[in-house]
């Protein structure tokens, strides 16, 4: 499979419809499995982070806490994270897997302010970046690593751009340093287990 195949039709956006319909499935059956046992299953880990995303950017940016170029910029970041989850439902699709549905989700008082929906953002982004990294190891297909890798890099470049909002310092802030630090599936599980609702 080629890097095209994975992300053709990406810019798609989910249906209101559709989503409301995935926030609703309250299942998060992935996070049973202690290992990644093939491309599908590390697909559709992928698949239930970029679901969480994807719920938060269309509930924070439903919020109008923003304004301007941090509105314009947090619009195209939510776009890109419905972009991942229509990727990787029709790349595991199509690969004979089923993807995992969707969790329920209490974001709790992530949009109480701008500041608090940036730092969440900000949060949210670089924990993505860390698990792409940390289950790359575990993807078999050159394809289907060479495409996470690209979804890994705009992850990474929303985080920097939601750093530079926040008014980071370059080093720490913006910048997470020379490389990136991968996290194992369980660390990310757990960092993000307050957001899913059972």
């Amino acid at each position: 499979m080629h890097r095209r195949t994975f992300i053709k039709g990406s810019a798609a956006v989910i249906p209101g419809s559709m989503a409301l319909n995935m926030l609703m499935n309250r299942s998060f059956a992935f996070a049973q499995t202690p290992d990644f046992s093939s491309d599908i299953d590390v697909l559709n880990y992928a698949l239930t982070l970029e679901y969480l995303e994807s719920a938060f950017y269309r509930q924070g940016n439903a919020k109008g806490l923003l304004t301007g170029t941090e509105a314009a910029y947090l619009k195209q970041v939510g776009a890109d994270e419905d972009a991942h989850v229509a990727a990787l439902t029709s790349t595991i699709t199509k690969l004979g897997g089923t993807p995992v549905a969707a969790p329920g989700v209490d974001f709790k008082d992530s949009f109480s302010s701008r500041a608090s929906f940036l730092q969440a953002s900000y949060t949210f982004e670089n924990t993505g970046v860390s698990a792409y990294l940390g289950a790359a190891g575990f993807i078999k297909s050159k394809d289907i690593l060479q495409a996470a890798a690209g979804i890994f890099g705009v992850d990474a470049r929303h985080a920097a751009v939601v750093g530079n909002l926040l008014g980071l310092p370059p080093e720490g802030g913006v910048f997470k340093g020379a490389t990136e630090t991968p996290l194992p599936k369980a660390q990310v599980l757990q960092a993000v287990s307050p957001y899913i609702t059972k």
